[in-house]
């Protein structure tokens, strides 16, 4: 099993609530300034929202969304607990006063215990920062999710991204003073990038401090600027084997007390054009623990300079 050899976000909940806390994902009708202009348009080159947002561009009120997310995870595991995760597009990118009355409404269903947001590192104002944190102070669980991808500013440009590491340092060390949890997302497989740059990445994140970590393969989808690159022989995606390789490393190069949210993503297969393998979740989970069991290792077994070895890091074998 992943929590087995890995510090999983799940788990964690797990232990602090005394049972289980499922996510609800929500789309709230959010744009993102790559797309409407502000910064830039057509978004980042890789991004086809409808691959990973749950409701697509046809979102439903709020309110449905909060009642069929709460059935549907009635139905699988019973779990009484959740978080309201704000999921598709730029999360933050409204008026305080907006972003306030959408949260709220999320934390006044029964059952929910607390916030996940994502967003970007250049879409955090200060006073976002404060709102965040005020649910935080209040005893709320709340995190901040953000869509970093790469350490590598040339990446970042390749791709479209429209912001650098600079923004992220600034909202991860201002959010991180103010007691605010943060979740870091990595690309593993940016165009032009191998498991050096991975591991890079992993890295300078770690250096800045993070409290936990989302590992995502960079997978072409249909109606993305990446799958016309693909289909001229310009991007070629991982194989699965070099994407549990490289997951495996930075697994590794993971202090314990780093939370992991994630270790995979999928496309849905009406949408995903390669690899292929990014259609389903767990045949890429279980081969990421055979792989850290083969090695005889867990998160934390070989530390980064930053970072000093613990009872949690020690390896297994």
């Amino acid at each position: 099993m992943l929590p087995d050899h890995v510090h999983t976000f799940g788990q964690w909940l797990l232990a602090k609530h005394g049972e289980r806390v499922h996510k609800i994902a929500l789309d709230a009708g959010f744009t993102c300034p790559n797309r409407d202009g502000s910064k830039g348009i057509g978004g980042c080159t890789f991004c086809n929202n409808a691959s990973f947002s749950p409701n697509g561009r046809q979102a439903a009120p709020l309110s449905d969304q909060l009642d069929s997310g709460r059935s549907g995870i009635d139905r699988c595991t019973r779990a009484r607990k959740y978080l309201a995760y704000f999921q598709a597009y730029t999360n933050t990118y409204a008026d305080v006063q907006s972003l306030r009355a959408m949260y709220d409404q999320a934390l006044a269903v029964d059952g929910m215990i607390g916030l996940s947001v994502g967003t970007r590192p250049d879409c955090v104002s200060p006073a976002v920062l404060d709102l965040l944190a005020e649910y935080h102070d209040r005893g709320m669980e709340v995190w901040l999710e953000l869509g970093l991808q790469s350490a590598f500013d040339e990446s970042l440009e390749k791709v479209n991204r429209g912001h650098g590491l600079k923004e992220y340092i600034q909202t991860t060390v201002a959010a991180r003073r103010l007691g605010l949890p943060v979740c870091t997302h990595l690309i593993v497989g940016m165009p032009g990038e191998d498991g050096w740059h991975a591991r890079e990445s992993l890295d300078i994140v770690l250096d800045i401090g993070t409290d936990g970590l989302k590992l995502h393969p960079l997978h072409v989808v249909k109606g993305t600027q990446l799958a016309n690159e693909w289909r001229r022989g310009e991007y070629q995606p991982l194989a699965l084997e070099e994407y549990i390789q490289i997951t495996a490393d930075l697994i590794e190069r993971t202090p314990w007390e780093v939370l992991y949210h994630r270790v995979t993503g999928t496309a849905p297969a009406n949408l995903l054009l390669a690899p292929t393998w990014c259609s389903q979740k767990w045949p890429v989970v279980n081969a990421v623990v055979a792989e850290l069991r083969r090695r005889g290792s867990r998160q934390g077994c070989k530390v980064t300079p930053y970072q000093k070895v613990t009872e949690e890091n020690a390896c297994i074998a």
